[in-house]
């Protein structure tokens, strides 16, 4: 697959599972996700969806689980939706790392989302 189309894939993807995500899902255990990357493999048969989940650990844990559980329903309608050859199988991972600070994650996307400047004080002390 060339550069521009799994590029492109990638994208629809990620814009779909996100909508998907935050609109169609009913399952409790999932709160606020963002999808905030996709990799498709170079033969477009598996998908690593990584997923910013608000929470604590316990309650992040259940929210992967019930993702992974809707995995099936969301490769169908993604099926429906895009014009693709072969619907990935998709795989979620957890896009925050042991040492991130949930806290800050959650300050700077807020912060990006009303596309503020950013403070005096975060200038002096970045991440």
């Amino acid at each position: 697959m060339d550069a521009r189309r799994s590029q492109r894939i990638t994208e629809a993807l990620r814009e779909e599972l996100g909508e998907m995500i935050d609109y169609e899902l009913n399952d409790p255990r999932i709160g606020a996700v963002t999808v905030t990357e996709v990799h498709v493999s170079p033969d477009g048969k598996k998908a690593q969806i990584s997923v910013l989940l608000e929470g604590d650990k316990q309650r992040q844990q259940a929210a992967l689980d019930a993702l992974n559980k809707a995995k099936g329903f969301l490769r169908h309608e993604l099926g429906e939706r895009l014009t693709l050859f072969r619907v990935p199988d998709l795989h979620f991972e957890s896009a925050l790392s042991p040492g991130m600070n949930p806290e800050k994650i959650d300050f700077l996307l807020r912060r990006i989302r009303r596309g503020r400047p950013r403070d005096e004080h975060e200038k002096k002390n970045p991440l």
